[in-house]
């Protein structure tokens, strides 16, 4: 991308000139601008269903039935389905730690269940905001090595009891255990703390469910976004083109799965509008399309909250987070600019502020402290707590490598990333 001057950067956030990148730069760029057929995948068809414990399947083989039903009336309308997803309610939220404990081998089962469906599984919180079980992070650890297709969460802060630092500690030092438990420390990619996350999100891990069974769709949709841009001369007609863009081609879908969810006599819970980047699909290559810069120079903040207004005032029936979301693992520009030094942990937080899901995925030492963690987490759920929006935090301790070191994955969803300094 070209720099532009701070003036002309001003100037085009105000809405005065928008300054894209050149056309070289955006075709280049995963995810540049693709915009043939509906411009989005499927990241995810949730369906939220309730069990009476780790034992009760015949909820999730009904939800799987109807997974297989909803992908292929979307798939035959020419839409691609990346996952097909269950949440449970939080069951295991209010129980002791000796409860707890005697729930993992019917988990475990579970998700020998739903690997075999090729299906991914989330429990939701598993901890009481105000719980005290000194041995939860050796729990979590345990749970996090023994699945692989299952997700969870912790609730740091919630709309009852603001934020919580049992919870918040408890969180923390989960990521440690997880972290020294899985190769890589892949586990924590199932794990996060949650702060004021509603029920019916579709995205994992922080998904849960509650009341009547329902369904609800993630998108990933950054091609979209940087075609919508990379035609437009002002920020007020980027963002123009972006909402009728959105509009036009989510109605379609949204007719689909409602339709699909009534004859299954399941609730619609809507579309988190979030665009989940890939990598083949960059949200960090849509802002910077957006902004001319690359992400992390100034004018990056005023690009996110620009992003965030359209998502926020869709005139369809949206979920979740329905916000930007920012993974640095999950993104090759992002993990690109972040080894570029151009951003820091404190600056997503700042990011946040305006948009976003919090901290995700990003890779920090491997010999991180579980309060250091805490620390990073706290203000997370202050944040979410003082501007009431649904924040998390997904740290991604990397054993064996330092602040500045390359982590290297073989996960096919993760890139690689220079270690983020969590101080």
């Amino acid at each position: 991308m070209t720099d532009l001057s701070r003036r002309e950067v001003i100037k085009m956030l105000s809405a005065v000139a928008l300054a894209p990148a050149s056309p070289a730069d955006v075709n280049a760029a995963p995810g540049g601008g693709d915009s043939s057929g509906p411009g989005f995948r499927i990241r995810a068809i949730t369906a939220g269903v309730n069990v009476r414990g780790a034992t009760e399947t015949e909820s999730i083989e009904a939800a799987l039935g109807f997974l297989k039903r909803a992908k292929r009336v979307v798939g035959d309308a020419g839409y691609e389905v990346q996952t097909l997803r269950i949440a449970t309610q939080p069951f295991l939220e209010e129980v002791g730690p000796r409860a707890r404990a005697d729930a993992l081998p019917a988990i475990q089962a579970l998700d020998r269940g739903v690997v075999a469906e090729g299906v991914l599984l989330s429990i939701g919180p598993v901890l009481a905001p105000d719980g005290n079980d000194p041995d939860f992070g050796k729990w979590a650890a345990e749970l996090a090595r023994s699945t692989k297709n299952v997700s969870f969460s912790v609730r740091v802060a919630s709309p009852e009891r603001n934020a919580s630092p049992r919870g918040v500690t408890a969180a923390g030092e989960a990521m440690v255990a997880i972290a020294h438990s899985t190769a890589g420390g892949i586990g924590n990619f199932r794990f996060a703390a949650a702060a004021n996350v509603p029920a019916g999100t579709p995205f994992f891990p922080v998904a849960y469910h509650h009341g009547s069974e329902a369904v609800a769709v993630g998108l990933e949709s950054p091609p979209l976004l940087s075609a919508a841009f990379a035609g437009a001369n002002t920020l007020a007609e980027a963002k123009q083109r972006l909402t009728t863009a959105l509009e036009s081609r989510l109605r379609p879908l949204e007719q689909l799965v409602r339709d699909a969810a009534r004859r299954d006599e399941r609730g619609y819970g809507g579309i988190d509008v979030s665009p989940a980047p890939g990598k083949d699909a960059s949200i960090g290559a849509a802002i910077e399309t957006l902004t001319g810069v690359p992400f992390g120079s100034a004018s990056t903040l005023a690009g996110c909250a620009a992003i965030t207004d359209v998502l926020k005032n869709l005139k369809i029936k949206t979920c979740g987070y329905s916000g930007l979301m920012l993974p640095v693992l999950e993104d090759p520009v992002l993990a690109q600019r972040a080894s570029e030094g151009r951003f820091t942990v404190r600056d997503l937080l700042l990011y946040s502020s305006v948009c976003g899901t919090g901290l995700d995925v990003v890779p920090v030492r491997g010999d991180v402290g579980a309060d250091q963690l805490a620390a990073l987490i706290a203000d997370v759920a202050a944040l979410s707590t003082k501007l009431r929006k649904p924040l998390s935090a997904r740290l991604f301790p990397v054993p064996g490598r330092k602040v500045g070191e390359v982590a290297r994955f073989s996960d096919p969803y993760l890139t690689d990333c220079v270690v983020m300094k969590a101080e």
